[in-house]
């Protein structure tokens, strides 16, 4: 009996002995919190505070030109059993060789830029007799991340992120339609700035960058969902729903961070701080200024959990993948633990480094991490293009979607470096 009879058997036995279940949702959540993280909580945010509605557009366009190569890493799991990394393996040692390098230098640049992040939130929340530096609070939380992952791995991080995503989404929800409500009036000489320039080219790149997460999550999530079928006994059909409502959230999500900058600051007259833990502190005001001074810390809460979550993930997920790599290129038949712990203390450490490097410069390190995600996307985007279509044969439809998609990163890519490069004057 081949695989695919073997799959297709299974899928048949879960759809009888267990329909609809919340059992079902697991890697599509866990990827959704990866990505509400610095792209949503800080750049849509910004983006809506000093564009409005303009970058609405490439919110969008970035989620749509995004998703095929992301849902590819749950249809290859669930066709083949296996992880697009294990499909990279087989398919050739270049393609494994490619995701790993590149894998390994965003472990470190992403981890370590969520980590500041939620170092500068938790910096918010401590009173002020309170005082200890961002590397000291990154440390205390990479460490809680590290005996975290190492006691709990999947199963704990399956059932918390569904908690952190809910309270995020409904705290979220809840100042926007109050926000709508409310609108801020804009100042009488307030003169709309224009996004639409050369000189903005870098903050769209960096908004795309992380939206809705960086596109190696794509295998990494692949990850999560062959784990899931495993111990749950999924079927396409489930995987397929949990992917699409994690990703459906986050897309949506992303706009209604906009939407909050769009009505709590766009035309105030505020000075948006654009660098720094400054920031974090006009952020929450966001959301206390429509819910209520009250929920000051209640919200910051949410948002450090939301950032602690994007945190395990990341260093969850560039662990489990870099040691999948480095098991695959040994030709070892299953990841060592000592392998998986090595790689993500790789990635929890690494990222301390990159902290240390970018001390009080949060702003600089997240737009350094989320152009880095985007300019690598279209090679991570042709490889699970190019390792779907060699193992079954796409329709029509998603193979032009897919071309389209390729297209739109990669010249965004190229305009971005070409600009870099001086090359428009």
């Amino acid at each position: 009996m081949s695989t695919q009879q073997i799959n297709n058997l299974d899928d048949t036995r879960a759809t009888q002995e267990e329909g609809f279940s919340w059992r079902i949702f697991g890697p599509g959540i866990l990827m959704a919190t990866a990505a509400i993280g610095g792209s949503h909580l800080v750049s849509s945010t910004q983006a809506g505070a000093i564009y409005g509605w303009q970058l609405a557009i490439m919110i969008i366009l970035a989620n749509v030109f995004k998703y095929p190569f992301f849902r590819f890493g749950t249809d290859y799991v669930y066709d083949t059993g296996e992880s697009l990394i294990a499909g990279y393996a087989k398919r050739s040692k270049a393609y494994l060789w490619i995701y790993f390098i590149l894998s390994v230098l965003s472990a470190v640049i992403s981890t370590g830029a969520v980590t500041l992040l939620t170092a500068v939130i938790l910096g918010f929340m401590l009173p002020a007799s309170i005082a200890l530096s961002s590397i000291t609070l990154a440390i205390i939380i990479v460490a809680v991340c590290w005996f975290f992952l190492i006691a709990g791995h999947y199963k704990l991080l399956d059932g918390v992120t569904k908690w952190i995503m809910i309270a995020l989404v409904s705290a979220t929800v809840l100042a926007v339609i109050i926000a709508a409500g409310k609108p801020t009036v804009m100042t009488p000489d307030f003169v709309a700035v224009s996004p639409w320039n050369l000189a903005t080219l870098g903050f769209i790149v960096a908004l795309m960058g992380w939206m809705p997460a960086p596109l190696e999550f794509a295998a990494i999530t692949s990850m999560w969902t062959s784990a899931k079928r495993k111990a749950d006994n999924t079927t396409h059909k489930q995987g397929l729903l949990d992917f699409n409502v994690g990703f459906l959230v986050s897309a949506i999500l992303a706009l209604f961070f906009l939407a909050l900058g769009v009505f709590v600051q766009y035309g105030s007259g505020q000075e948006i701080q654009i660098a720094g833990a400054a920031y974090v502190d006009q952020l929450i005001s966001m959301y206390t200024n429509t819910i209520g001074e009250w929920s000051r810390l209640l919200v910051a809460f949410v948002a450090f959990m939301c950032m602690f979550g994007t945190t395990i993930t990341c260093a969850d997920g560039y662990g489990r993948a870099n040691a999948e790599c480095w098991r695959l290129l040994k030709g070892e038949s299953e990841i060592s633990k000592k392998q998986v712990a090595f790689w993500t203390t790789y990635a929890i450490g690494g990222g301390l480094v990159i902290i240390a490097f970018f001390t009080g410069q949060l702003g600089a390190m997240l737009k350094f991490a989320m152009i880095s995600a985007f300019i690598s996307a279209p090679i991570f985007g042709w490889l699970n293009y190019s390792l779907v279509k060699s193992h079954q044969k796409l329709s029509a439809g998603m193979n032009a979607y897919s071309i389209a998609s390729l297209v739109f990163l990669g010249g965004f890519t190229l305009l971005f470096l070409a600009n870099l490069a001086g090359l428009f004057g």
